[in-house]
C-alpha cells in the first residue's frame, strides 16, 4: 500500500494527514514516534469498549517515572560526568531572548520566526562532540560562558531510558539539588452513547454521505478529549459543534489519558499493543492514539525549531483500523516547520 499524504493549512496551524499500513515496508510510524521527544499527554479512545484489557492497563501504569529538578544550573548538563552517565547521543538546544543570548557570549543563529526584529536566538551544542574534545578551547569557552559569564538556572523535567542496573539513577546524580520523582497522572473513563463519525480506512479525504475524512475526525477528537457537548442544542451558548456526518452511536467507548513527561519508546510500545487489540475480533472498527508535545518545547520533531505563538501545539494522532491500515495526522502551530 502506498502512502497517501495531504496538507490542510489554516491561519493558526498546519495539519498533515497521510495513510498507510503497519505492515507496509515503507511505513514510517516508528520513526515518527521516536523522533517526537517531548511528550506531555497521551490519549487513546476505543469505541465499543467498556473495560480496559490487563495488557493495556499495565502499560498505562508503567509510563513513568520522570523527574523534576528545580533551579538546576545549565552547566551541569555539559559536564563529562553527566554526558558519560546519561547521554548516548543528542544535543543541548537553547531558545533564548536577544538580551540573554548576547550575555552568554555563545554563537548561535537567529530564530527563523523572529520577523524583521530579531528577538530570539537558537544555540545548539553537540554534547557527544564535546565529550570527545574535553581539552579543546571550544569546550573551555562553553564552560566559561555557562558557569561564569552568564550562569543560567532553569527548572527541568528529566526522563531517562535506563539500559543497565550499573548506571546511576537520576535521584542519586542530582541529589544535591531539589529533585523529585514523579509518576504520570492517569485518567480513565467510559463514555456512554457516544456519537462517532463513520470512517473508511481507504478513504482519507472521506466521501459525501458515505464516510468522514481525516480533518473532520481530528476536530471531533479534540472535542471528545475536551469533553465538549456534541448535541448542538439550540439553547447552548458554549458550543454549537456537533459530530460530523455520517455518524453512528456506540453504546460505550473507553477513553484513557496519561499526563506527564512520557518517553517516545513508551509510546511506541503502547502503539504496538493497540495494534494487537484487533488480534481477536472486536466490535470496534478503529481505535485512536493521540500524543501532544509541550507547548514551550524548543523543538517539535527531531531538531525542528518549535515556535510558541498562541497555542504552541505540536501533536500527532494515529487512527488504527482493524485491518491494520492507519491514518496519521500531524499538526503544528503557525511558527513551525511542516511536520516531517
Amino acid at each position: 500500500m502506498a502512502t497517501l499524504r495531504g496538507l490542510l493549512e489554516t491561519p493558526r496551524h498546519l495539519l498533515v494527514c497521510e495513510k498507510s499500513n503497519f505492515g507496509h515496508g515503507k511505513s514510517r510510524h516508528r520513526q515518527l514516534v521516536e523522533t517526537h521527544y517531548h511528550n506531555y499527554k497521551v490519549s487513546f479512545l476505543i469505541p465499543e469498549c467498556g473495560l480496559l484489557s490487563k495488557e493495556l492497563k499495565n502499560l498505562v501504569m508503567e509510563m513513568g517515572p520522570y523527574y523534576f529538578v528545580k533551579n538546576l544550573p545549565l552547566h551541569e548538563l555539559i559536564t563529562p560526568e553527566f554526558i558519560n552517565t546519561f547521554v548516548k547521543k543528542g544535543k543541548l538546544i537553547l531558545s533564548l531572548d536577544k538580551d540573554t543570548y548576547e550575555e552568554t557570549g555563545l554563537q548561535g543563529r537567529p530564530s527563523q520566526y523572529s520577523g524583521r526584529r530579531i528577538m530570539k536566538f537558537i544555540i545548539s551544542i553537540d554534547l557527544m562532540d564535546l565529550s570527545f574534545n574535553l581539552d579543546s578551547k571550544k569546550y573551555e569557552r562553553i564552560c566559561w560562558c555557562l558557569k561564569e559569564k552568564k550562569p543560567l538556572k532553569f527548572d527541568f523535567l528529566l526522563a531517562w531510558h535506563q539500559t543497565g542496573a550499573e548506571e546511576s539513577t537520576m535521584m542519586e546524580y542530582f541529589s544535591k539539588y531539589q529533585i523529585q520523582e514523579r509518576q504520570p497522572k492517569v485518567a480513565m473513563s467510559t463514555l456512554r452513547s457516544l456519537q462517532c463519525p463513520v470512517l473508511q480506512s481507504s478513504t482519507l479525504r472521506g466521501e459525501p454521505e458515505a464516510s468522514c475524512g481525516g480533518p473532520e475526525l481530528f476536530d471531533w477528537l479534540g472535542a471528545v478529549f475536551c469533553d465538549v457537548d456534541l448535541n448542538n442544542e439550540p439553547n447552548s451558548f458554549i458550543s454549537t459543534y456537533c459530530c460530523p456526518q455520517p455518524s453512528t452511536v456506540v453504546a460505550k467507548a473507553f477513553l484513557c489519558t496519561v499526563t506527564g513527561f512520557i518517553l517516545p519508546e513508551k509510546i511506541h510500545v503502547l502503539l504496538e499493543q493497540l495494534c494487537h487489540y484487533f488480534d481477536e475480533p472486536k466490535l470496534a472498527p478503529w481505535v485512536t492514539l493521540s500524543v501532544q508535545g509541550f507547548a514551550d518545547s524548543p523543538v517539535s520533531w527531531r531538531e525542528n525549531e518549535h515556535g510558541f505563538w498562541k497555542g504552541g501545539e505540536h501533536l500527532y494522532n494515529f487512527v488504527i483500523f482493524n485491518n491494520l491500515d492507519y491514518w496519521l495526522q500531524m499538526a503544528v502551530g503557525a511558527n513551525d516547520d511542516c511536520p516531517p
